[in-house]
């Protein structure tokens, strides 16, 4: 699903089975989003790994059978990324872990919410170009 009007953002939804074979899908739309937002390459190359992450920690705790559903939001500059699954014991992440510290390096803000009674677990990032590193105007 794809909504967009002139001066309106852009919402895309996505669902798949809860299977790592699928994540191929999402990094590749991930990028052809953030492409589309005008990021650099090194830019999109980053939210490719994060999104690597994202899912391996979501699918982690997937229920088996679940789907994985991923939301973007997309505004100039800026590309939200929500994937969230359901899990019957899901857990919070290490926040010390090597997967948690490349989400928090790679995007401007991570965050995890596992849904009371257990029902979800959804991890939240989002990422934003620096619009002011126009290089028009810089005197050298």
């Amino acid at each position: 699903m794809i909504t967009s009007g002139v001066g309106a953002r852009s919402d895309v939804e996505l669902r798949l089975p809860a299977d790592g074979a699928y994540a191929a899908v999402l990094r590749t739309l991930t990028a052809g989003l953030a492409a589309r937002l005008d990021f650099t390459m090194d830019d999109i190359e980053d939210l490719r790994i994060a999104v690597s992450e994202t899912t391996a920690m979501v699918l982690d705790q997937a229920d088996p059978g679940a789907d994985l559903l991923c939301r973007f939001r997309l505004s100039p500059g800026e590309l939200t990324l929500e994937c969230s699954t359901t899990a019957a014991a899901p857990a919070h992440p290490d926040y010390d872990s090597f997967g948690w510290q490349v989400l928090t390096t790679l995007t401007t803000d991570a965050s995890v919410d596992v849904a009371p009674g257990g029902y979800a677990v959804r991890i939240t990032l989002r990422t934003s170009l620096d619009l002011s590193d126009d290089v028009t105007g810089v005197g050298l």
